[in-house]
């Protein structure tokens, strides 16, 4: 059924149009905590597409949510296409691209056939691909017998000071838990996977240790506690604990677990070093608990450092849908959804559509554990290009994406008569 739509949704399709709503997302600026910017846009695209419900709350003071939702022609299942609406920031970019027409980074300007532009991928083609699809549908005369909702929520990045910490999706979350907003049956967040079907993904954590000794003259080296040495013991036994969590388990999708030492700062002027402060990120897979995770890390850093006159402390500045972290979370990758949407893609664009695992954190657990109900990743755009000054959509890839949401919204919805 899927295939036998998608030559129909193919030649329905205005390109133009299309086009010109991603590069218009783009353009509108939307670093986080700047979300609203973007939201207005999006408002004005779903009143145009007639979605009822239509409701734009802050989460935060001058910081909105929007959702809505195109009631079906029947019973049939409810599909909710989410992502959010805030990007990273630019800073460089315009100086790295100074001169040419990559310059602006909110420009969207189409090089080598694809769109270039901060957002472009993550995850503006995503949100755009997923409205356009509707409206597709519609061009092309197919009724749904179920719902299709859209929600666009803020907070996702966390690359500016204050912020990051998903209050956009757990507002939302909160909404479906209270019975405020209709709880969907399946759910494809838009982040970027180049059309493929990302059925489970990882979890992290990030921890900050600080280590203090005691500073003494370099001189008299035995009067003082070395932190700089502690912290190379404990950056020795942090990396062996990493080769053990790596051979504990492989996941077919995500692969292993480790953990990586991000930073290391301390020293002293001429004298022993009396603060050191480490920073790590642990990869978990689907079943991992943070906590337990945590725990193995502190005893490891502990363990190492056998002095009772230097202290250690542990931070967790990155908490998500747990207090720790992010969980890494799964759905059965032969899920009748899971191969729906896969057909799609690979109806779409030949080559996509492949069923793998997340090698990000992203919001999909707030929906998968949290609310118990399955969801992947699918959209247009390379998560390997995003957070650089190399991001940008191919423009096929795009139009693709948007036949592909379309055929799986018929298919999974059904099609009224």
């Amino acid at each position: 059924m899927t295939r036998n739509i998608t030559a129909r949704l193919q030649a329905a399709l205005d390109r133009d149009d299309a086009l010109t709503l991603f590069r218009g997302a783009i353009g509108r600026e939307s670093i986080t905590g700047n979300e609203a910017n973007f939201v207005d846009f999006l408002e004005a695209r779903m009143r145009d597409l007639d979605l009822s419900g239509l409701t734009r709350t802050e989460f935060l003071p001058g910081r909105p949510n929007i959702w809505g939702e195109r009631k079906g022609a029947d019973q049939g299942k409810r599909l909710l296409f989410i992502g959010h609406t805030d990007t990273v920031h630019v800073d460089g970019w315009r100086e790295h691209w100074a001169g040419t027409e990559r310059e602006d980074p909110f420009a969207a300007s189409i090089i080598d056939g694809a769109v270039w532009g901060r957002g472009s991928g993550d995850l503006k083609a995503g949100i755009t691909a997923s409205l356009t699809a509707l409206a597709l549908l519609d061009k092309a005369g197919v009724r749904l017998k179920g719902d299709v909702a859209f929600a666009f929520v803020g907070d996702e990045e966390s690359g500016q000071p204050g912020t990051g910490i998903s209050a956009g999706i757990k507002h939302f979350v909160g909404r479906i838990e209270a019975g405020e907003v209709t709880a969907p049956d399946f759910s494809v967040y838009v982040e970027p996977t180049r059309l493929a079907v990302y059925a489970a993904q990882i979890g992290f954590f990030i921890t900050d240790i600080s280590i203090t000794g005691k500073s003494a003259y370099f001189g008299v080296p035995e009067l003082g506690k070395d932190a700089l040495r502690a912290s190379h013991a404990a950056m020795t036994a942090l990396w062996k604990h990493s080769d053990e969590v790596a051979a504990r388990a492989e996941h077919k999708l995500v692969g292993r677990g480790f953990l990586l030492i991000t930073g290391l700062a301390g020293g002293g002027y001429i004298a022993v070093p009396e603060r050191c402060t480490l920073s790590l990120i642990r990869k978990l897979l689907p079943g991992e608990d943070l906590d337990t995770a945590a725990a193995e890390i502190e005893a490891a850093v502990r363990g190492a450092i056998a002095d009772p006159d230097i202290s250690v402390e542990f931070a967790y500045p990155a908490g998500r849908d747990h207090r720790l972290g992010g969980t890494a979370a799964e759905i059965g990758e032969t899920r009748a959804e899971v191969a729906m949407l896969s057909d799609a893609m690979a109806g779409a664009m030949s080559g996509r559509g492949v069923i793998e695992g997340a090698p990000f954190w992203s919001e999909s657990p707030f929906i998968i554990n949290q609310l118990g109900i399955p969801a992947v990743y699918c959209a247009p755009g390379d998560i390997r290009n995003c957070h650089t000054f190399e991001e940008h959509v191919d423009v096929e890839e795009y139009f693709a994406g948007i036949v592909g949401f379309a055929a799986f919204m018929a298919r999974y919805c059904g099609v009224a008569d």
